[in-house]
């Protein structure tokens, strides 16, 4: 079955788990990060709960099959099992990395931003990058995978400065690269799109309270 790390390795190398319309549930590689992984007809749910309540749970629910794990009574359930909360559903999207320098000019932060600050609330390893008009922020999130976010001041928007952080940040990373963005957020997706990410799935991470 493979591990959760496993699971993400494969999906960063184009290697997507079969869509047969199961759903697997796997150990949290970490007692921070829970949730559900969504990929076409095929879930992965990470979570030390006992795997027979998750497939019992999903069997109750009245919905197709395929959407179940992100079915908001799904969900709910499991947030109540585990006492944890959420924030949304987010796509899940990998850059590989790209060799080369940046482009931008970049100078590394050791302050506390509050892009910063939040991602040290979520992240181990977190390393950040200044540009004029703009935050870079990469660390280790869901399974140890290497994460990234940014921050563009509203003065600079539409001039192409997101999309140059998160390409510079494939650049710096020498790893695959992931970004969760909310699917409402379709500035931030087109932003890492153009920047050469590929959507691999949705994702619903649960946080300690």
């Amino acid at each position: 079955m493979g591990t959760l790390r496993d699971v993400l390795d494969a999906a960063a190398r184009g290697v997507l788990p079969p869509p047969d319309g199961t759903t697997r549930v796997v150990p949290q590689e970490s007692a921070r990060d829970a949730g559900v992984l969504s990929f076409t007809a095929h879930s992965v749910v990470f979570t030390d709960e006992d795997p027979a309540w998750v497939h019992h749970t999903l069997r109750a629910l009245d919905c197709d099959a395929l959407a179940a794990t992100m079915h908001p009574r799904f969900l709910a359930a499991l947030m109540e099992r585990t006492g944890r909360t959420a924030e949304t559903i987010d796509a899940l999207l990998v850059g590989t990395p790209l060799p080369g320098e940046p482009e931008i000019a970049l100078t590394e932060m050791a302050g506390d931003h509050p892009r910063v600050a939040y991602a040290r609330r979520r992240r181990d390893d977190v390393r950040a990058w200044a540009a004029d008009g703009g935050v870079l922020v990469t660390g280790r999130g869901v399974a140890g995978r290497l994460e990234v976010s940014v921050e563009i001041d509203e003065r600079v928007r539409h001039r192409g400065l997101g999309r140059a952080l998160v390409r510079a940040a494939r650049q710096l990373a020498g790893e695959p690269l992931w970004a969760q963005v909310a699917p409402g957020n379709a500035r931030s997706a087109r932003a890492f799109q153009a920047a050469g990410y590929r959507q691999v799935g949705a994702e619903a991470l649960l946080r300690p309270r």
